[in-house]
């Protein structure tokens, strides 16, 4: 069977698996169908409706788009069914019923932005970086019973630079993954399907060895000021430049939530509590951690741009006395500061 001849059913929803969806289309390869999220309600009152990424460029492709609400309804089981696909490719998309996943007779596949067995979850660019990892990479692998736990079909490594954030590492690995699919899909048509792969549990002796990705959600990206500079470093990095960490400043307004985009950490003893700002109220925010200080580069408050700390200053009061900022989530849930929510990887 040719590249050609093989029915693909492709399944994903945002920008990082258009990339691969792309490959496909321009390798030639033969793809039958897009099942992508439904279209999602955006604006200030959600009265316009925005398609997910993969079904905009699908659309442009002229390929067919399916956008279930539920994947076990027969309705859509038999729409899936009528593409006859042998093969089926996921790239960030939702969890998988057996009753999809084991249909094609070729199996379906999974690109994960990680080394699995490490990272299995929802954001695994962003657990990497936040844990200072210095490599992560790209991981196909087959569907099966488990989240993230099926048999190795391939994987790539990229070194992950200490200046590197979730944004460039989610670039690199969505450039790295497209080629990744094709590669794995030339493998399956060379083999009539019949591929060697690699269980996941033969990569470690004991679970407490694997770091998980969990999805993340509003209360993760708060920063705490009571860990090391590099903890701190690595948390804002790896969550830049979505969904951003945050923490609160004490302005003449009174409290506010600040994202907190790129900074800089300088280790060295001091006598400052966690957590206090340091400013000469012009061009630069320090903030004192366990071991050290986090300089702020760039931010954004609540309903503003994001901008260089020096325009900030320009525009706000900041005391230069040293203060501590130990408001909750409920009293910024009050104030009608909301810390973004993130769907993850």
């Amino acid at each position: 069977m040719t590249k050609e001849e093989l029915r693909i059913v492709f399944m994903g929803t945002p920008d990082f698996a258009v990339a691969s969806l792309r490959a496909l289309v321009e390798g030639g390869y033969r793809v039958v169908g897009v099942i992508t999220a439904p279209d999602k309600p955006v604006g200030r009152h959600g009265s316009v409706l925005q398609a997910p990424a993969v079904k905009q460029y699908a659309v442009s492709a002229g390929l067919p788009v399916l956008q279930p609400e539920k994947l076990k309804e027969e309705p859509f089981l038999r729409e899936l069914q009528a593409l006859q696909a042998d093969l089926q490719i996921v790239v960030a998309f939702r969890m998988l019923p057996e009753a999809v996943w084991d249909m094609p007779r070729f199996g379906t596949f999974n690109l994960h932005a990680s080394l699995l067995p490490q990272y299995r979850g929802a954001a695994p660019i962003n657990w990497a970086v936040i844990n200072g990892e210095k490599e992560t990479g790209a991981t196909t692998f087959f569907l099966s019973h488990g989240i993230d736990t099926g048999r190795i079909i391939r994987q790539e490594r990229l070194p992950v630079a200490e200046t590197d954030d979730a944004g460039t590492v989610h670039d690199a690995l969505m450039i790295m993954g497209a080629k990744l699919v094709t590669e794995t899909v030339d493998l399956l048509t060379e083999n009539n399907g019949n591929i060697d792969t690699v269980p996941q549990e033969a990569l470690y002796e004991i679970a407490t060895e694997l770091h998980p990705a969990p999805k993340i959600f509003k209360d993760t990206c708060r920063i705490n000021w009571e860990q090391t500079a590099g903890q701190v470093y690595n948390f804002i990095r790896g969550l830049s430049p979505f969904p951003a960490a945050w923490t609160v400043f004490i302005l003449p307004e009174g409290p506010v939530q600040v994202k907190i985009f790129q900074s800089e950490k300088r280790c060295e003893n001091h006598s400052s509590a966690p957590g206090t700002i340091h400013t000469d109220g012009k061009h630069y925010i320090d903030i004192a951690t366990k071991d050290g200080f986090i300089r702020i580069l760039s931010l954004q408050l609540s309903g503003k741009k994001r901008m260089p700390v020096k325009d900030f200053l320009n525009g706000t009061k900041i005391s230069g006395v040293a203060r501590r900022t130990p408001i909750s989530i409920e009293y910024l849930d009050r104030l009608g500061n909301h810390p973004p929510a993130n769907t993850g990887d």
